[in-house]
């Protein structure tokens, strides 16, 4: 059974600063960081025990290319009905085949394809709205605990890069708002070292924990929230079909959009009931007439 050459695409973004040097971007930089990638070798033994005459074996040579989520979602699905014989769709149908899947509703066996994404230059704001969903979902999100000083971030909303004086606002914002959480930072480290009971920690870690949880405290919706997203693909097209959407913020959807990219190169069938619509303010949703696969 041959598999195409996993690969990994990315969108990345620029980093910006501010004239007192606050670190800020304007859109999510997405990168795809890992795949299910299926092996077969294992699979031989299992279909060699059964009949000769059903041929099994043989499915294991058909020589046309899929990509993983593909091969493995359509395994899965000949696998439901034992359909490993000379009769069954062969790769070369594959698009066939996924089409059905797709138009039946039939979508438990995409949930076998997991996809890993690395996404930053995204605001909290977006990340509250991103783990609400759960179904087939699994997320890693940065500590605003034990994470900040240096590498605090912020991201500006796409409404305000179009707009001089709220870009100018915005840029004031995040000074302030940055200088304040340094304030108070510094503030809490001395109360730390003079034993105030609500800051005290015995591990340094500890200390510095409860120094950033208070001081986070001051932190807007617009400060920079990296997280790293795992979903399976029905997880990824549900997600892509809802945040991709005329109705959704311009902010996640400009950012789902680049996971629907990444999505689409690394397995075009799994996505080609999906047409690209451009708006009138610039940026693009995604359709489809499946929506509840």
């Amino acid at each position: 059974m041959k598999i195409k050459e996993p690969f990994y695409p990315s969108y990345h973004t620029k980093v910006y600063q501010t004239k007192k040097g606050t670190s800020y971007l304007k859109e999510a930089g997405v990168v795809l960081v890992a795949q299910s990638i299926p092996d077969y070798l294992g699979v031989r033994k299992f279909l060699q025990g059964f009949n000769k005459r059903l041929e099994f074996p043989d499915y294991l040579r058909d020589r046309v290319e899929l990509d993983p989520a593909v091969s493995l979602s359509k395994f899965a699905g000949q696998t439901c009905y034992m359909s490993f014989g000379p009769k069954r769709t062969w790769n070369k149908d594959a698009d066939r085949y996924l089409a059905n899947i797709v138009s039946s509703g039939h979508g438990s066996v995409l949930e076998h394809a997991n996809f890993t994404f690395l996404l930053y230059g995204v605001s909290r704001s977006l990340t509250h709205e991103l783990v609400r969903h759960r179904a087939g979902m699994g997320y890693s999100q940065e500590s605003q605990r034990y994470v900040g000083g240096p590498v605090l971030r912020f991201v500006e909303r796409p409404e305000f890069q179009k707009d001089r004086l709220l870009h100018q606002q915005f840029e004031q914002r995040i000074d302030r708002v940055f200088a304040e959480y340094e304030n108070y930072t510094s503030k809490l480290e001395e109360l730390q070292k003079e034993g105030l009971d609500i800051v005290s920690g015995e591990k340094v870690t500890d200390q510095r924990k409860k120094v950033r949880q208070a001081a986070r405290a001051v932190l807007t919706n617009e400060t920079e929230a990296i997280i790293i997203a795992t979903g399976n693909l029905r997880a990824w097209r549900h997600i892509i079909t809802m945040r991709v959407s005329d109705h959704a913020e311009i902010e996640i959807r400009k950012a789902i959009f680049k996971v629907f990219l990444c999505l689409r190169k690394v397995s075009l069938l799994a996505f080609s009931d999906y047409k690209i619509v451009n708006l009138a303010d610039g940026t693009k949703v995604v359709k489809t007439d499946y929506p509840k696969v």
